[in-house]
């Protein structure tokens, strides 16, 4: 934790890093320096999705805002920590009455302590019902520990969770270290401002409440 008491829950960036089955790999080359004083730059090869990220609605529907068209506010505020570890589908039920107000939901379900293994990708998710339930009780902004919100095959939870240009929301994908955060925290998921972006890599973080 620094001075601040921000708390990182990004994966790092770096080659060899699992991704997404299908999604491409990352890569990052130094390129050749020029004569002169020294100067680095790197050129980077990558998904949009790659490592912890956010969806934007595009990523879902052809017509849904693209990641530069949100507001701010959808990747920043007061956030809900929801200790789901241990159960595969993760109903209504565990989300308990929602707190009038609070639009940011972490969920802790601890498989970031998977990452890199056989089981990434076999991960828990949310059931449709809870992710009604979360767009029902005002939430727009989702956050996971695990590759995706949703079981393999579908991106049904995707469109509930992300809305549409009326009523946007968005999703955090493969956070880690929720498991050292309190219940309440002050959270931060900004993406890039990519024209037209489906989604984009962020640096997460986290802290208690003043």
């Amino acid at each position: 934790m620094s001075a601040s008491g921000w708390v990182d829950l990004s994966r790092p960036l770096a080659a060899g890093m699992p991704v997404y089955p299908g999604d491409p790999e990352f890569s990052a080359h130094p390129l050749p320096g020029s004569d002169g004083e020294f100067c680095r730059v790197t050129a980077l090869s990558l998904g949009t999705h790659t490592g912890t990220h956010v969806d934007a609605p595009a990523h879902v529907d052809p017509d849904g805002p693209a990641l530069d068209e949100l507001p701010l506010d959808l990747f920043a505020g007061p956030a809900l920590v929801l200790d789901v570890r241990g159960v595969r589908v993760v109903g209504p039920e565990p989300l308990g009455p929602w707190p009038s107000g609070a639009r940011i939901a972490l969920l802790r379900t601890g498989w970031d302590a998977r990452a890199g293994t056989a089981a990434e990708f076999d991960h828990p998710h949310l059931s449709l019902g809870a992710a009604r339930y979360l767009r029902s009780a005002g939430v727009r902004t989702v956050g996971i520990d695990a590759a995706s919100v949703d079981g393999p095959g579908t991106l049904a939870v995707h469109r509930v969770l992300l809305g549409d240009r009326s009523d946007p929301g968005v999703v955090v994908e493969n956070l880690r270290g929720l498991g050292d955060l309190p219940e309440r925290v002050e959270f931060a998921a900004f993406g890039w401002a990519l024209a037209g972006g489906d989604g984009s890599p962020v640096r997460a973080v986290a802290r208690a409440p003043a």
